[in-house]
């Protein structure tokens, strides 16, 4: 299953495999019938919305600043009430909209400044910092006419040694001399033979994802937000994953993202769970299912019942 067939804007294909015991008659209702497709969202559609937030950004709860600007933004926002009415009461929804997790993995201070030089349009990547050639192989190789820069001994600042390669030169700033570390690291060039432009990638807002992962560390996949110098922070992750805004993590900030890259998508989760309710119930058939509440029709289903509810207040009186 994709999960961009679901409503999110991610790649993330899964298989899931489920056992029946042997005297259960198995109906495979899925074939070649066509299908009405819902339009692509993508990454802007999903966190266009989000406040902007720094590199160093430790705060657990803020608020939104803004309306939605978009259908998922929407519905993503609703309160647990209003997407699990079945579970639980308004009782335990917060009185005001507060946004959860919305805050990156803080990068070290070496990729930091990588990132800052990253220049802020669709598809830039390591390749875009000084000093780096593409060839005519895609290979990446370092510019040999760029000098390397001397301390004021006149001895190179860097030593053809593992534990001082990270050091590219001296930054001469006024009277001041003051060591920078190598924009362009090692791992980033030879990362799939020099042939990937992937390390230090910024993301689009027209784009999809490949696949949410563990680890938010920009060194071998495309997770540089486009407008600001950070990763995408847990909360732009689990909106990837389709995860009602209403979804609290807890943990230290590499495991909360773990627990997102680890997850099965919630907007997959949602018909999975039905089609075995369904099996359990023995209701199934070989006809297409339609989901009682689904991204985007929820929202039109949950306007139309609140617009009874409000009618039966009005007609109880």
């Amino acid at each position: 299953m994709a999960a961009g067939a679901y409503g999110v804007p991610q790649c993330r294909m899964r298989f899931f495999l489920w056992g029946a015991g042997p005297m259960e008659e198995i109906i495979v209702g899925h074939g070649n019938e066509p299908c009405e497709l819902h339009t692509t969202v993508l990454l802007g559609d999903v966190i266009s919305d989000l406040p902007e937030v720094a590199n160093d950004a430790d705060q657990d709860e803020m608020p939104y600043g803004n309306a939605p600007r978009t259908v998922f933004q929407k519905f993503i926002r609703l309160k647990r009430h209003d997407i699990f009415g079945y579970m639980g009461t308004k009782k335990n929804d917060p009185l005001k909209s507060v946004l959860y997790d919305h805050r990156p993995l803080q990068l070290n201070q070496d990729d930091y400044e990588r990132v800052c030089h990253v220049p802020k349009v669709k598809g830039a990547n390591f390749r875009n910092l000084p000093g780096v050639l593409v060839g005519p192989d895609n290979v990446v190789r370092l510019d040999p006419s760029v000098k390397r820069a001397l301390c004021t001994s006149g001895k190179p600042l860097v030593l053809d040694n593992a534990k001082t390669s990270n050091f590219c030169g001296l930054l001469t700033l006024s009277f001041t001399h003051v060591a920078v570390y190598k924009q362009v690291p090692d791992y980033a060039i030879k990362f799939e033979a020099g042939r990937s432009s992937k390390p230090f990638g910024r993301l689009g807002m027209d784009d999809i994802v490949a696949t949410v992962v563990t680890r938010a560390e920009p060194h071998n996949q495309v997770i540089l937000h486009l407008d600001q110098d950070r990763v995408l922070s847990v909360r732009e992750n689990a909106r990837l994953q389709g995860f009602p805004d209403c979804y609290k993590l807890h943990g230290p900030i590499k495991e909360r993202y773990m627990q997102v890259g680890n997850a099965v998508s919630f907007s997959v989760s949602i018909p999975l769970g039905y089609c075995l309710a369904k099996a359990i119930q023995g209701a199934s058939s070989t006809t297409p299912l339609t989901l009682p509440f689904q991204f985007p029709d929820c929202l039109g289903q949950l306007k139309s019942a609140r617009q009874e509810s409000e009618l039966d207040s009005k007609h109880s009186f």
